[in-house]
């Protein structure tokens, strides 16, 4: 199967996870990445991309609205907007990102959970949802919808998350195909890219 986006998700303690993520990346992994990372709204500064770049070999950016989805990049979702995947089950041969200001979903915005239904109705069975530590519920809706259109699912192991209430919501509500320790996720979305 080819992958065509990963989703990662993550809150409380979410930077030191993409800090040890982000680094098992290789240069030629071609897979794109979007990233959602619970943040102030205030923190539309370009310092978190930034810190996150001194640990990735990808390219990170943050797109702007109707950004083509590009092999080889990672995008962080911009402070206090919604990332969204437009193109529904490859119905437009591009998919892009859209951003939308819309209410916060389970208090946040930009919210894992838009990202990953966005991203479960663009690409179906070839996204991978990636939920990480968080001290709330976003992201187990999101996961589900990935799960139910035959995307595959993988959780942060509740015992090395800075905080388990993310993953292991997710765990408990059985949506889960893989729980990993965190320092174990970036060597599997290799080997299953076939990197």
């Amino acid at each position: 199967m080819t992958f065509k986006l990963i989703a990662i998700g993550a809150s409380l303690g979410g930077i030191n996870a993409l800090e040890v993520l982000l680094p098992g990346l290789p240069k030629n992994f071609s897979v794109p990445v979007a990233i959602v990372l619970h943040r102030h709204k205030d923190s539309s500064d370009d310092k978190l991309r930034v810190a996150l770049q001194q640990y990735s070999h990808l390219a990170i950016v943050e797109p702007q609205d109707k950004e083509e989805i590009l092999p080889g990049c990672v995008y962080l979702a911009p402070a206090d907007y919604h990332l969204q995947v437009e193109g529904r089950n490859n119905t437009i041969p591009n998919p892009y990102f859209s951003l939308s200001v819309d209410a916060p979903v389970t208090y946040a915005r930009p919210s894992i959970d838009v990202l990953f239904k966005t991203a479960a109705d663009a690409y179906a069975d070839k996204v991978i949802g990636v939920l990480l530590t968080g001290a709330n519920y976003d992201g187990k809706q999101g996961l589900t919808r990935i799960k139910a259109r035959g995307g595959k699912t993988v959780v942060e192991d509740p015992s090395t998350a800075a905080c388990a209430t993310m993953p292991k919501a997710a765990v408990v509500a059985g949506v889960v195909d893989k729980i990993l320790p965190l320092a174990d996720i970036a060597p599997f979305l290799v080997k299953i890219c076939h990197i």
